[in-house]
């Protein structure tokens, strides 16, 4: 068990997230994708991302993939953060919903989620991403199974 596992099964769900915050290598998926958690709280979370042209389609707009792992993530944190220690979670399914164009003028990128239920075995949680002017430029929503570790 690595270092960062053992922290992880000491600590609920959300105090492990705030020792993450703002630090892009908290997750090596985050700082690939140029994401990090910027906030954590009771049942929320929430996320800024600087795509830069890597994630772009030839039509220069963000790629749907890179939205919905964003949303994923999001969505993921937000339930984290309901989870005591020794207790892990994993996406069953997510919903996505295009409602805008993302292009460069769109950075940064903010995805704030928040928990709907949070029950023993499963929860859901809804996701805004709006662009750098706060527009809504897509939301999702996802189940998640809730299981020891």
């Amino acid at each position: 068990m690595s270092s960062l596992e053992e922290t992880e099964d000491r600590l609920s769900g959300l105090d492990y997230l705030k020792q993450g915050i703002g630090k892009p290598s908290a997750s090596p998926m985050s700082a690939t994708m140029m994401m990090e958690l910027t906030a954590a709280e009771d049942g929320a979370a929430t996320f800024k991302a600087r795509p830069d042209e890597r994630f772009f389609n030839p039509q220069g707009r963000l790629h749907g993939g890179y939205a919905a792992t964003l949303i994923d993530s999001a969505l993921g944190c937000a339930v984290q953060t309901k989870l005591p220690a020794r207790i892990g979670y994993g996406t069953i399914d997510l919903k996505v919903s295009y409602v805008g164009k993302i292009d460069l003028n769109s950075i940064p990128l903010t995805c704030t989620a928040h928990v709907l239920h949070a029950g023993r075995s499963m929860c859901t949680a809804e996701a805004k991403l709006t662009d750098r002017n706060g527009k809504l430029v897509a939301h999702g929503t996802g189940t998640f199974l809730v299981y020891p570790k």
